[in-house]
């Protein structure tokens, strides 16, 4: 039995031997991308692009149309377009294929999101040696199309795609918040709008709509529904108000500060007019573009980008025209707490690209990406909703300039509201923010929502909202999203973190050492019950 089981053992050995080397190898993630000295335009490349449209069939159309101008001057690359309706959708589908090394090329994302990607090694390419790259940087001479210049990039958009001592992207279109008011029914309410939102003004006027009629009917609109307040995004929204009284949020070494006693404040705040009926989220009511078109609502905070919604004018309506209320629709930037110090938030898609074992590949995402910088990508795309183009070579074109100039002219391609909406953020640049990116710095910004979405809930329920709930509800909270689990230099201490499943050749790694063990187990028994053998077979000699 021994002679028969030694061969085998050996082989195992050997066998596990290959699989550590080869299996931790792997598990060290890809090998880090290195620029070519040219691009190889004779071979092919297929590339995958994820990219995100609400719905809007513009949008589609203007990915499929850069596609195809593409491809005309790269005949060798093959772009495959995949659309989501949710940035959220595209984040979980790339943390999922990290595993199994099958990410987009090209992918819309955020910065968040690609502090999680990077935890993986190598996953994300670093865009410092491309950028810079003389034949196929920015602005390249061997690009076969006007790419921009370095220089030519917004630099407030550009610096929110570097962190962790890298470019790790490229800005594709930015928007920010803006509130969309019933002025009308600003006006009914005996009010008059201030030339800057104070939340102070926005709270007294929503509590006032809260009036009824004998019939149980609201006064303001003579319907059985009036939510007069409705924010779309709770991140922001609790972002935004700490931002702008400079309390403390988190850092950029991964510090987590939201959990404050100004958080608390703002908290029993948003309780106190929800206990009125005067304030709701999209989460718990819905679309606030819907309200306000029908009269339900006054004040409707939303993103630029959501501007081609706003209003009973709007070319894109989610409401049936019978249900349309008219009034005059005016937009303003978001409240303030101190209106001679306004902050807003900077948000928007940017891009990334995917490390692949071809460094070919890679570099012909690389020059896709640029063309999504080209002018007619760019003015064509920010025309579809009220994003601003991300070049001050298309801000400052005839194409774009002649855009922002023909304001009302039509609803369908010169929507005011839209248009206002692009020069809201294009008067406000130096006004904007962004928030500290590290891993779980998407988890951190989850958590601010929550703790509001909390907090409308409970009160909608019945249940007391008090400090001992608000202190409860920051401990649910942080249990909930795991933030004790992210601590300080987030971005580098990514062995601390939960970086999800094993690969695969640790997978077959551990399972080979566990069968190693058992054939050694074996063998050790087997070995001593034949020198146990030959023991007793000498003895009975």
């Amino acid at each position: 039995m021994i002679k028969v089981l030694k061969p085998y053992f050996a082989a195992m050995l050997l066998a596990l031997f290959v699989t550590a080397v080869t299996g931790c190898h792997g598990s060290k993630g890809m090998r880090a991308f290195e620029m070519p000295d040219e691009f190889d335009d004779a071979s092919s490349y297929e590339i995958t692009f994820w990219a995100k449209n609400d719905t809007n069939k513009a949008q589609t159309d203007i990915y499929k149309k850069a596609i195809a101008d593409f491809e005309s001057l790269y005949p060798n690359i093959t772009v495959n377009l995949r659309l989501y309706t949710d940035y959220s959708r595209i984040y979980n589908d790339v943390i999922t294929n990290i595993t199994t090394n099958t990410t987009p090329n090209v992918c819309i994302t955020y910065p968040d999101h690609i502090a999680t990607y990077l935890t993986g090694t190598n996953i994300v390419v670093p865009l410092d040696s491309l950028l810079e790259n003389g034949r196929y940087g920015l602005a390249g001479s061997d690009i076969k199309f006007g790419s921009p210049a370095k220089d030519e990039l917004v630099a407030q958009f550009f610096n929110e795609c570097s962190f962790n001592g890298h470019y790790y992207a490229l800005p594709y279109m930015r928007s920010t918040e803006a509130c969309y008011i019933n002025k009308t029914y600003v006006e009914a309410l005996g009010y008059t709008l201030p030339e800057a939102l104070t939340w102070d003004f926005v709270w007294e006027v929503a509590d006032a709509a809260m009036a009824k009629g004998d019939d149980g009917l609201f006064l303001l609109n003579g319907q059985k529904v009036m939510i007069p307040f409705i924010y779309k995004s709770t991140d922001n929204m609790m972002i935004t108000q700490l931002k702008q009284k400079d309390a403390g949020y988190s850092t950029l070494s991964g510090d987590i500060e939201l959990f404050n006693d100004t958080t608390a404040g703002l908290l029993a705040t948003i309780a106190d007019h929800t206990k009125l009926g005067a304030f709701s989220t999209f989460k718990i009511s819905g679309y606030p573009a819907n309200y306000l078109n029908a009269g339900q609502c006054i004040f409707a905070i939303d993103s630029t980008a959501g501007a081609t919604w706003m209003g009973p004018e709007a070319p894109l309506l989610d409401i049936s025209k019978d249900k349309l209320v008219d009034f005059e629709t005016e937009l303003m930037a978001i409240p303030q707490f101190d209106p001679l110090n306004p902050k807003m938030i900077s948000q928007g898609p940017s891009v990334c690209i995917m490390n692949k074992e071809n460094p070919q590949e890679v570099l012909a995402s690389w020059i896709f990406t640029q063309y999504l910088l080209t002018n007619d990508v760019q003015i064509a795309y920010s025309r579809t909703e009220g994003y601003l183009p991300v070049t001050t070579k298309a801000l400052h074109s005839d194409a774009y300039q002649s855009y922002l100039s023909r304001s009302g002219e039509n609803n369908d391609d010169f929507y005011s509201i839209k248009i206002s909406a692009s020069k809201l953020l294009l008067d406000n640049l130096d006004n904007t923010f962004v928030t500290p990116v590290f891993n779980g710095s998407a988890s951190v910004r989850d958590s601010a929502g929550q703790l509001i979405e909390n907090v409308v809930k409970s009160v909608r329920r019945k249940e007391t909202v008090d400090g001992a709930y608000i202190q409860r509800s920051f401990s649910d909270v942080r249990a909930l999203y795991r933030l004790d689990q992210i601590g300080s230099n987030s971005l580098n201490a990514s062995s601390s973190k939960d970086l999800g499943p094993l690969p695969n050749t640790a997978r077959i790694f551990l399972s080979v050492l566990a069968i190693a063990w058992i054939l050694m187990a074996v063998y050790i028994i087997a070995n001593a019950l034949a020198v146990k053998g030959r023991k007793v077979a000498k003895a009975k000699k």
